[in-house]
């Protein structure tokens, strides 16, 4: 049997130095330069997560916004500052007292008449009622209510059209510093509208007719679809009417 003859790469040549350790040679990770396409690839996917998040309430803002006068586009005068529903109460026709702030949660469409309620009043009320019931399933977001003016009683013969409206009496002083008609003009002449913070944002023009009842239709329908996001039907909160 023969023996395995060693490794020829096991035995110093002649004249070779000896076995030296292994160097070894560290080198740096490469770095990725700022506009590298991942480091941009990364920075989109976050942006257009925002903005998905975003999405809802731009488009509620814009939507909101768009309606601007100078834009043409709403019949009704946008309120600039918006006024918030005042803190004195008010009295429904069964005596019952209750504060103006808790009409918060709706959208209001207002009129403003006293209790004998002349043509103009009876034809606001008509197109406040018209208005509400051309919403179809989203009428449930709106309230129709007639602020009276005065002690007058309101005549039996309105109370079958008054069904779904919130008939209320006020004091015209402390309406005046709350709402505010046109130039030259009453706060019996126009339609008033206040959004479900409690806000009056905008002022029908007067002298309504069918064809501005029309219009006043797309300014409703334009802001019920702006505010779909977070305004639901009904009121948050109802507090109990006070007796006298």
């Amino acid at each position: 049997m023969s023996l395995e003859q060693p490794s020829p790469l096991s035995q110093p040549r002649n004249g070779s130095r000896q076995d030296e350790p292994l160097g070894l040679t560290v080198h740096a990770l490469p770095q990725l330069e700022a506009g590298a396409p991942s480091t941009r690839l990364g920075r989109w996917k976050m942006l257009a997560i925002l903005l998905v998040c975003a999405a809802p309430v731009i488009a509620s803002y814009f939507t909101y916004y768009v309606l601007r006068p100078e834009g043409r586009r709403n019949y009704g005068e946008l309120v600039s500052p918006q006024r918030s529903l005042p803190a004195f109460k008010a009295t429904a026709l069964d005596g019952s007292v209750l504060p103006m702030t808790s009409l918060k949660g709706q959208w209001l469409l207002i009129s403003v008449a006293g209790g004998a309620c002349d043509a103009a009043c009876q034809q606001h009320l008509y197109f406040q009622r018209q208005l509400r019931e051309s919403l179809g399933r989203e009428k449930q977001r709106v309230d129709w209510l007639w602020l009276v003016t005065d002690d007058v009683p309101v005549a039996a013969a309105l109370a079958p059209a008054l069904t779904d409206a919130t008939v209320l009496r006020a004091q015209e002083r402390e309406l005046n510093q709350w709402l505010e008609a046109a130039p030259g003009k009453r706060l019996p002449d126009h339609l008033y509208l206040v959004d479900p913070l409690g806000n009056w944002m905008m002022r029908f023009p007067a002298g309504m007719d069918a064809a501005g009842a029309a219009k006043a239709k797309l300014d409703l329908e334009r802001l019920l679809r702006a505010s779909a996001s977070w305004d639901n039907a009904g009121r948050l909160s109802m507090p109990p009417a006070d007796k006298r």
